[in-house]
């Protein structure tokens, strides 16, 4: 199948990359073309900014593509570029939207697809939201909604404050104190690129999947204190956490706060039987401890990836400074 990306450098659409070429597919890049991904090299990357609907139709020239997955969407106006641009342009129009959806807090701590959307304390939800109401609202692109939770690669250490950065590695093995929200008893659900990216993969084409939508996400659940101990086993280190809730973040580090109380802070486990049964034979089989081994060893390997991200590092010691006070 001939599939076009909208992004295809990140951390989810990389993976998504690798495994749409490991399976025979033709893949096409749209992107600023300002970061190169593992499989670059085999992939046409058409360069444009998403957010100009001239640069964005060059892919006319490109097409028809069988599917396209759009990674870069997060507001109304995109999502209403996308249904202008690419109505008649493709079978198969994939949006990559956010288990944050969902509403907060849960009814149920177990998540369905036919869960309610709502999410008042985060922006990013709340977006997402929009777009996915503008996009089923129409008819003139056929469409299918992913909806990942927590998904990280081995290029991220995925906590609950950060995940790009080296950082929360650097403090459990100077054997400084971790923040952690809450109680640390929520549950929670990290899913491995690869597992989503598959997944993906199964979705192309399929006709199960025609105006449908999906979460797609790990089985394995784990407490909040349990995924720093997993950290802390790799490490060999017992992390030192210090218990703050939410709420407190939030009022001295909003951008933390609304993404703990929109998502992290909730107990959240996924059904994810809609996608297994789209899907055939799909499940995630990535552990977290296998993944964060990976990542942990991935920045290891090279001193320029174990940089501490300074900026957040005093966000941390401002916030552990005045819960502590």
């Amino acid at each position: 199948m001939k599939i076009l990306f909208i992004g295809g450098t990140g951390n989810i659409s990389s993976a998504c990359t690798l495994d749409a070429l490991k399976n025979g597919h033709e893949v096409y890049h749209f992107n600023r073309n300002k970061q190169k991904g593992e499989a670059s090299e085999n992939v046409i990357t058409v360069t444009g900014d998403r957010n100009n609907i001239m640069e964005l139709r060059q892919i006319d020239k490109f097409g028809p593509f069988d599917v396209i997955t759009d990674f870069m969407c997060f507001t109304p106006d995109q999502m209403q570029t996308s249904i202008d641009c690419f109505a008649g342009k493709t079978s198969q129009y994939i949006f990559i939207s956010s288990a944050t959806v969902y509403k907060k807090p849960p009814d149920n701590y177990i998540i369905t697809e036919d869960c309610p959307l709502e999410n008042k304390f985060w922006k990013y939800a709340g977006d997402k939201i929009a777009c996915e109401k503008l996009l089923t609202s129409q008819t003139k692109l056929t469409y299918t909604i992913v909806r990942p939770s927590y998904t990280y690669g081995k290029s991220w250490l995925p906590t609950g404050l950060s995940a790009r950065e080296y950082n929360p590695i650097y403090r459990m093995r100077k054997e400084l104190p971790i923040i952690v929200h809450g109680d640390g008893e929520s549950l929670w659900v990290m899913t491995h690129n690869t597992d989503l990216a598959s997944a993906l993969t199964g979705l192309y084409g399929n006709a199960e999947a025609v105006n449908n939508h999906f979460h797609v996400t790990s089985d394995e659940v784990h407490t909040w204190n349990q995924l720093y101990a997993i950290i802390g086993k790799i490490l060999g280190i017992e992390p030192k956490p210090v218990y703050i809730p939410s709420e407190f973040i939030n009022r001295y580090e909003p951008e933390w706060g609304e993404g703990l109380l929109g998502d992290k802070c909730r107990s959240m486990v996924f059904d994810n039987s809609k996608i297994k049964s789209v899907v055939k034979n799909w499940g995630a089989v990535k552990t977290y401890e296998e993944g964060m081994r990976e990542s942990i060893a991935w920045f290891e390997e090279k001193p320029e990836r174990m940089q501490i991200d300074q900026e957040l590092e005093a966000k941390y010691e401002y916030i552990l400074k005045k819960y502590l006070a």
